[in-house]
């Protein structure tokens, strides 16, 4: 038809149907791109919700560590209305620690099976119910039972937590946010000093546990504003028997993570469940002083956490945490042997600018590990585990108080645990910056 146009309009025509048509259809995409469309359009998807699953993450993770360190920072007046030695209240923590990992399993599976979202808004009503019983604990053996089902709790929030928030990041800021999520815990911790610094002196232990039931309210936050992870939806099982097998198939990595994690949990409960009572015990400091020094060592905490997160985006998971923890062993002395007041504030800075740094990478360098399809479950559940076996570190340090000097209690576990979660860290491997959900877009 185009034989019988003038030349001019002949040319408008061939010109004007050449541009609706794709130059797709000349050159067609290969395999290889058509991946690497799919990989940025999974990462764009990601990264579009990634700060409400960040803050959901961090504030659950922030509420679960001051509703846990409240018994930290309130041992010995518990000890006191209770009529128990200090020993027998530090048992509750480790027993809190103990029946973390039974939390982690129930809420893990639920997370890889119907998503991450419903089981963090179940397990943060559960935690805030529970904490708020226990202000209301009668006597010794109702507190102890109380403590004991808030384990179940806080073992629940983090590995589903974290798993939703790292499915979500931006993988060349993982470790930098990362290192932002776990330091809600320090975050936690530095709260629960700020309440204790304010409530206790006035209406004792007990309306602070009030205060724990705050992280119902966060269950909202999730429930309009965090989408589901795109990755648990590409890659989730269809049944419990698939979920189990894939869980089984994992096994020698579920090992280390419990091994690792064990290392790492010593390293952190060694350095904080107890320092309060050694501030009381060796420095005879009031509730006002005990408190100040502790929120110093959290903000601490928090800087090194997102520092050397950010660090290990650029030298590795391992390597930062292996210099996190080596820079730990050279402040103990310090830490535990301080010869004034200005020198052990900055012994607790210190170490826990440390401890916490080496801790800020784990969220990511876990998630980075563990498979798509098994994220809620196996880092979460490991890491419950690792707590479990390393649940009695702080009943250990009361017992070795009594038979020497709290300075030599605290820095003898403190170098100990160090340089075996070194050792522990350094026979690992890592796999830094990984896309999440490309195994199956591959296939």
């Amino acid at each position: 038809m185009f034989g019988l146009l003038p030349a001019p309009e002949l040319r408008n025509r061939l010109n004007a149907k050449s541009a609706n048509i794709s130059i797709a259809a000349f050159f067609p995409a290969s395999n290889s791109d058509a991946d690497i469309m799919a990989k940025n359009q999974l990462t764009k998807r990601a990264d579009g919700d990634h700060r409400a699953a960040l803050l959901a993450g961090f504030l659950g993770w922030t509420l679960d560590a001051f509703d846990f360190f409240l018994v930290v920072v309130t041992l010995t007046a518990i000890a006191k209305e209770f009529h128990r030695t200090d020993k027998e209240i530090a048992l509750s923590i480790a027993l809190t620690l103990a029946f973390r990992p039974v939390g982690a399993f129930i809420f893990g599976l639920l997370a890889d099976r119907y998503g991450r979202r419903l089981p963090l808004m179940l397990d943060l009503v559960f935690y805030s119910v529970i904490e708020v019983l226990s202000g209301l604990a009668p006597n010794y053996a109702t507190f102890m039972v109380l403590r004991a089902l808030f384990g179940i709790g806080m073992g629940g929030e983090w590995g589903v937590g974290a798993s939703l928030a790292m499915e979500k990041v931006p993988p060349k800021l993982r470790g930098m946010l990362s290192g932002l999520l776990q330091e809600g815990y320090a975050a936690g911790y530095l709260l629960a000093a700020v309440c204790y610094f304010f409530v206790f002196p006035r209406w004792g232990w007990r309306p602070l546990f009030f205060i724990g039931g705050l992280p119902a309210l966060l269950a909202l936050f999730v429930r309009f504003r965090v989408k589901e992870s795109e990755v648990w939806e590409r890659t989730k099982h269809e049944t419990w028997g698939q979920l189990g097998r894939s869980i089984a198939s994992h096994w020698k990595l579920f090992v280390y993570l419990t091994l690792l994690l064990m290392m790492m949990n010593f390293v952190s409960h060694g350095t904080q469940d107890m320092y309060p009572t050694f501030l009381e015990r060796q420095w005879h400091f009031g509730p006002r002083q005990r408190i100040s020094i502790t929120a110093l060592s959290m903000i601490g905490a928090i800087i090194g956490g997102v520092l050397f997160g950010y660090i290990s985006d650029r030298w590795g998971r391992r390597r930062s945490m292996i210099v996190a923890l080596l820079c730990a062993i050279v402040a103990v002395p310090l830490w535990a042997f301080a010869p004034s007041l200005a020198f052990l504030v900055i012994g607790a800075f210190s170490i826990q600018f440390m401890v916490q740094g080496a801790w800020g990478i784990i969220p990511a360098h876990l998630s980075e590990l563990s498979p798509d399809s098994v994220r809620g479950f196996l880092p979460g559940f490991a890491y419950q585990c690792g707590v479990l076996l390393a649940g009695s570190v702080a009943y250990i340090e009361a017992v070795f108080a009594e038979r020497m000097s709290y300075p030599m209690a605290m820095s003898v576990t403190a170098v100990t645990v160090f340089a075996g979660a070194v050792l522990v860290i350094a026979l690992g491997r890592e796999k830094r910056g990984i896309n999440f959900g490309e195994v199956i877009i591959n296939e």
